[in-house]
């Protein structure tokens, strides 16, 4: 799937999650609904020029609460018309060019071959014997004994040996008992790219967003009051550790149920 068709996915998912039909998003942002299908469909060369791309994209991601400013790159660029000369070249000067060139070709020649010709020609230079006999090592040399330093070594590496072996006997005793930790009431397993909606009990926002495929999120007893999940069919809930069926809660793929204070899902209330 390429880049646009996974901008475009996501906008359709956050329409939907937000039960906005396709005219109704294009009266509410006064852009075709032709121009809003192909934006969704990632066939963005279809809406116009680059320029227009761009400001179609943040007028529907404002509308739809997505943040689209990374995705203007991707917009199609408007090439600029290339440019052909049609001046034709004075005889003379295209003369005078074609000889600069061959001039340059010589140069770069005698350059390269000057050199090469004077190492080749040059006589090899005959080494001395004096000079070879020193670099031979003589017969009656002992070489140097390293075993007295590295007995050294050994026996200064012992005493250090005890205080780290009195560490890792410290490392291996038992740890107190961490302060429990909240039990999870409702856990949410995202196979595929979703948006949702999260609220408190006291109607105030937990999260609101898309999210990706492979992401997961957990909520303690008393946190959650109700929930929107777009792309339901991609969405796994479990509550105290068991499956819950969104089936009764789906409608257009898009699951909407309350919770109550010890994460068990139900009808949202009108």
């Amino acid at each position: 799937m390429t880049a646009t068709a996974e901008h475009g996915t996501l906008l359709r998912i956050a329409r939907k999650a937000q039960g906005m039909t396709l005219e109704e998003a294009a009266q509410r942002t006064r852009i075709p609904a032709r121009t809003l299908d192909a934006l969704e469909s990632g066939e963005w060369e279809r809406a116009g020029a680059g320029v227009f791309v761009r400001g179609q994209l943040r007028s529907y991601g404002r509308l739809l609460g997505v943040d689209t400013s990374s995705w203007m790159e991707q917009a199609p660029a408007v090439e600029p018309p290339k440019l052909v000369s049609h001046q034709r070249t004075p005889m003379a000067q295209r003369f005078a060019d074609e000889i600069g060139r061959k001039l340059v070709y010589v140069v770069i020649t005698l350059t390269i071959a000057i050199p090469v010709w004077l190492m080749a020609t040059r006589s090899p230079v005959t080494a001395l014997p004096g000079e070879t006999a020193s670099l031979e090592m003589p017969k009656n040399a002992v070489p140097a004994t390293t075993q007295p330093a590295a007995s050294v070594q050994t026996a200064q590496a012992q005493p250090a040996t005890q205080p780290q072996q009195a560490v890792a006997m410290a490392s291996m005793a038992p740890v107190p008992g961490q302060a429990g930790v909240p039990a999870t009431a409702l856990s949410i397993r995202f196979d595929g790219q979703s948006w949702m909606q999260a609220y408190a009990p006291d109607g105030s926002v937990i999260e609101k967003g898309l999210v990706k495929g492979g992401e997961s999120r957990s909520f303690a007893s008393g946190q959650l009051g109700r929930i929107t999940l777009g792309n339901a069919s991609q969405v796994h809930v479990e509550h105290a550790g068991q499956a819950v069926d969104l089936a009764p809660y789906i409608r257009s793929d898009v699951a909407r149920f309350a919770v109550s204070s010890d994460g068990t899902p139900g009808a949202v209330s009108n």
